[in-house]
């Protein structure tokens, strides 16, 4: 589905689960025509798992949240159930995209699913909208975003929260005004935190730039940036080459660092670790050029090669990083930098470069995630952390996807 579009439900019981790399807090709202709550019985998550016809389904960790809809049982007076998302922890949407997939509730069957791209400061997104039109029921794609969270969509929607909050900031266009309806109370207002207080307001800054693709030759990426491994319209499946390369500071020794590429599944658990010790993993899918001692020389000290096609399934995520066995720190290093190379022809695709280390072991340097359509995605992180072998850096690596 594309924002806006919509599809005819032909079934009367439809579970909406949302999907990301990273952990994901899902709830549903029952909405009357004028766009409102009745009260905050009609906020359904977590805290609060049923509602009228609408009941909240943990996925237990290894699954993504639910909301399931029985269209049979929804009150005469609801028009839609907006299924919305978050990220379990806080934090914005930038270099994640959420994947909803509509099935029936029964026998899992898809009817559609929905990957919002293109997301950067939200923090919180109305995802999809199961709505009543003519008597019969469909879903739509929004995709909706909020600068302030879930307790933003609440109140935008007449839930009441804590403390009182100011009117959501879309940041896309939001849909058309209703009438207001004054904010209801209820047990949900205990559950739901207040919104975080406004800090002051920072200085101008440049817009961050939206995701890109190979279509116009090599990218360079700076810090948090994203680009889509497309061309002509097409996910790149072929194998790429992650090279990984570092300069002692001047007037410095050699320093040995250890290149390494960490495999994660959907919910951020570590499948498998491809280094020095281990120079293939995901039968054959990733391979290691094998360790260099000293960093020596311009070009790429240790490379990764990905077989993108040979990914398995279970695998949603490739996080790049470098640590130093040996303890010295990233402030010893004049310069990092990581670029994804076509294997087949070595034209050189996307570059990042990172300047100004920190007296760190270790550095997350990119990731690699694969999103809902097959494509996959790049971001340059540039995170340094505490580490100082690859297993080390498994848990700051996924809190980073």
């Amino acid at each position: 589905m594309t924002p806006g579009s919509n599809v005819p439900l032909s079934l009367p019981r439809v579970s909406v689960d949302v999907s990301a790399p990273v952990r994901l807090d899902v709830s549903g709202l029952l909405l009357t025509a004028d766009g409102k709550v009745r009260s905050d019985d009609d906020f359904v998550f977590y805290n609060q798992p049923q509602g009228p016809g609408v009941t909240y389904r943990s996925g237990g960790g290894s699954a993504p949240d639910a909301i399931v809809v029985d269209t049979a049982a929804v009150p005469a007076g609801i028009e839609k159930i907006v299924v919305t998302a978050s990220l379990d922890g806080g934090g914005a949407f930038a270099g994640t995209v959420p994947t909803a997939t509509v099935r029936g509730a029964d026998d899992g069957s898809v009817i559609a699913t929905f990957a919002p791209t293109g997301l950067g400061p939200e923090t919180a997104l109305v995802v999809v909208e199961v709505y009543r039109r003519g008597g019969a029921w469909k879903v739509r794609a929004v995709g909706q975003g909020y600068s302030n969270g879930l307790a933003g969509i609440a109140t935008d929607f007449g839930v009441s929260v804590e403390e009182p909050a100011a009117p959501a900031a879309a940041t896309t266009p939001p849909p058309a005004a209703m009438p207001s309806a004054p904010p209801p109370s209820g047990p949900a207002a205990a559950h739901l935190p207040p919104p975080p207080a406004a800090p002051p307001a920072p200085p101008a800054a440049a817009p961050a730039p939206g995701r890109i693709n190979l279509d116009k030759g090599r990218v360079n990426l700076r810090k948090n940036e994203t680009v889509s491994l497309v061309k002509a319209g097409k996910p790149l499946l072929t194998s790429v080459r992650m090279g990984l390369g570092w300069e002692p500071a001047f007037g410095g020794r050699d320093i040995d660092l250890d290149a390494s590429v960490i495999a994660y599944g959907p919910q951020r658990n570590q499948i498998a670790i491809c280094y020095f010790g281990k120079l293939s993993i995901l039968n054959g899918a990733v391979q290691h050029s094998g360790d260099n001692l000293t960093g020596a020389g311009s070009g790429d000290d240790e490379t990764i090669t990905v077989h993108l096609g040979g990914i398995p399934p279970e695998v949603t995520a490739l996080l790049f990083t470098v640590n130093s066995y040996s303890g010295q720190k990233f402030n010893k290093v004049a310069k990092a930098h990581c670029r994804l190379l076509d294997a087949g022809s070595g034209e050189e695709l996307v570059r990042f470069d990172l300047t100004n280390g920190e007296a760190r072991t270790g550095v997350l340097m990119a990731k690699l995630v694969r999103q809902y359509s097959g494509e996959w995605e790049m971001t340059a992180l540039g995170q340094f952390v505490d580490g100082r072998t690859a297993k080390s850096l498994s848990r700051p690596g996924a809190a980073a996807l």
